[in-house]
Formats: structure tokens, sequence, C-alpha cells
């Protein structure tokens, strides 16, 4: 992936990493490679799915909901006190993450969570924010 920053801007940004760092050669460059390294990195891709799918109280709740039993989506709008094409349209966010499931009973359409998706996904933000905490010598308290 190439990084696009206008020409001018990157002449600024060179000058501006010269006067703070005693070499500048190649460290625009490599800090131009860097960003693109991080910027293809898988475990980020997954993670952005997952906090985007998340990045709304009403799919927490229907988390929350799905956690002990599967649920219709009429039970979903009674919990949420919303429409049905609400509930679908966080319903799509969370099956497109791969957190919930879906299954025809009868005339109705049941939801159920992936709990063991859910767990890699935390798993791998407690990885990445491991790496990032022992990279940076934060101290948590």
């Amino acid at each position: 992936m190439v990084i696009i920053i206008n020409l001018e801007r990157q002449e600024e940004i060179k000058k501006m990493l010269c006067s703070c760092k005693d070499y500048c050669t190649d460290y625009f460059q490599r800090l131009q490679n860097k960003g693109s390294e991080l910027k293809i990195k898988e475990e980020f891709k997954n993670l952005e799915i997952f906090f985007n799918a998340l990045a709304s109280k009403e799919r927490l709740i229907i988390i929350e909901s799905l956690k002990d039993q599967n649920r219709c989506v009429c039970e979903l709008e009674a919990i949420l006190d919303k429409s049905q094409s609400t509930i679908s349209h966080h319903l799509r966010k969370l099956e497109r993450a791969g957190l919930i499931y879906s299954f025809k009973k009868g005339n109705y359409t049941y939801y159920g969570l992936i709990k063991e998706r859910l767990e890699e996904y935390i798993e791998m933000f407690n990885i990445e924010i491991n790496i990032i905490f022992n990279q940076t010598n934060f101290i948590l308290r």
C-alpha cells in the first residue's frame, strides 16, 4: 500500500523531521513504510470490524440479550423498544462481524451469539494492547 501525501506537504514533513531528529536521510520513507505495514496488519482490520460492530448501545444490548439464549426479532423489538427495521440493521452489522448467527424456526428468524468469535476478538485485542503497553512501557494503574 502506498501512502499518498501531497508532494509539498511531504517536503514540509521531511524538514520538520530533520529539525527534530539528528538523522533524516531516509527517516520519512521508513515512517511511511511503518505506516503501510500497520495499515495492512490483519489483526487491526479484524479489530476494526469488531469495534465497529460494538460501536452502538443497541448492538451491545443485543449481544447481552443473546448471551444466555437465542432470540427472535420480535423479542429483540420488545427488549430494545425499536422497530424491526432498526433491529435488522443492527443484526446485519453483528452478522457481518461474525458475532451472531441466524436460523429459521417456523415463520420466525432467531439469532444466537457466537461466543467463540467474541472470545477470539477479545483475545486478539488483549494481545495487541499488551504489545503496545510492553513496547511503550506504560504503567497501568
